[in-house]
């Protein structure tokens, strides 16, 4: 069974403060007379569930169609942080197993899921993105609208995670999955060019 995880993309969808907020409208409605109904969307590709792109934080590093396959797909486990302190280290994590994590998804309980933008949420120090490359890291996710927390500028776990070779989900809808490990399937669309990119994602009990 697959158990969806993604935010719903729609008109109440919160985007980040600023940012281009989703809207649907219409080229072609039957209604009024065409052949097809055909809709036309206007959105940040940060809203809703999403992988960054390296270019994200910094000219010239690659682009959502450049993101890897390979790192969105595959075993992952699921873990919870929501009684750590704001900067989360490997200790705080409940659930997270001992040796080799290629797939980390974090459940902070600061879902735009939950309704409205979290005013702030945890997010793992630089250590501890440096430890779990060590191990084998390929994704960081979390339901959260960030891998870094609300007021940082300088994106240190953004940085210090694509420097390493892996990358990141945001805004997954982690409420209903218990903690464990999972097959994961969170493949974004290849967007050419751009900073992020959509992503429907997906939990399967192997």
């Amino acid at each position: 069974m697959l158990r969806d995880i993604s935010i719903p993309l729609g008109p109440h969808t919160p985007e980040w403060p600023g940012d281009t907020p989703f809207s649907c409208g219409w080229t072609w409605e039957i209604a009024s007379g065409a052949s097809v109904n055909v809709s036309s969307i206007t959105t940040s590709p940060h809203v809703g569930t999403h992988a960054d792109a390296p270019l994200h934080v910094r000219d010239a590093w690659p682009a959502a169609h450049e993101l890897p396959l390979q790192a969105f797909a595959g075993r992952a486990v699921v873990c919870d942080v929501r009684d750590g302190a704001r900067t989360v280290e490997l200790d705080d994590l409940i659930g997270l197993p001992s040796g080799a994590v290629e797939r980390l998804l974090l459940r902070t309980g600061c879902s735009i899921a939950n309704g409205g933008f979290p005013p702030n949420w945890p997010a793992l120090s630089t250590t501890a993105v440096h430890q779990l490359l060590a191990r084998g890291l390929l994704l960081l996710g979390v339901d959260a609208p960030s891998i870094d927390l609300r007021e940082s500028t300088s994106l240190e776990v953004h940085h210090t995670l694509f420097a390493g070779g892996a990358y990141n989900l945001e805004n997954l809808d982690l409420r209903e999955i218990p903690l464990g490990t999972y097959e994961l399937v969170a493949l974004p669309v290849k967007v050419m060019g751009a900073d992020a990119a959509p992503v429907r994602a997906a939990l399967r009990t192997p």
